[in-house]
């Protein structure tokens, strides 16, 4: 059961850690094409939000964001790989805050093709949301291993 379980958090953290190096290695001087999906869409989560709070947001450095969102998954993705909660905390946070900024499927009509793909990873990024919790839920379930106490032998009278 052991293998097995290792194994199956390095299949699941090679999706972030290789995602990671990639848009690592994509990274430049103005932040690659990782910063280029992201300003459009800080932009327009800026506008909404704006608007429903009555307020002006302060700006956001897209490239220091995409930076922060590497640097997450890379390092959340090898806690993962040895079991850390941690590690999976650091995901859960990642998921939870740019799932609904990136995959902004709600922006789009359902004629359009967007719409259909951005849907899709939406999902996508909420079912291993759901896997990380299970993970952290069942982490938590299991009685940490007890040191048993030897019995003290009886003293010889």
């Amino acid at each position: 059961m052991g293998f097995a379980s290792f194994l199956g958090r390095v299949l699941f953290a090679s999706l972030f850690i290789l995602s990671a190096w990639q848009a690592f290695n994509e990274f430049d001087v103005d932040g690659g094409p990782a910063v280029k999906e992201l300003v459009p869409k800080l932009t327009i989560l800026k506008k909404n939000l704006s608007s429903k709070l009555g307020v002006a947001l302060p700006n956001v450095d897209a490239r220091q964001l995409a930076a922060t969102i590497i640097s997450a998954k890379g390092i959340g993705g090898i806690l993962f790989v040895f079991g850390s909660s941690f590690g999976a905390y650091v995901l859960i946070l990642l998921l939870a805050l740019t799932t609904p900024v990136l995959y902004d499927f709600y922006n789009y009509s359902p004629d359009t093709p967007q719409f259909g793909v951005l849907s899709v990873d939406f999902l996508q990024n909420i079912a291993l949301f759901g896997a990380l919790l299970f993970f952290v839920g069942m982490k938590n379930s299991i009685p940490k291993r007890q040191v048993k106490k030897k019995a003290p032998k009886a003293k010889a009278g």
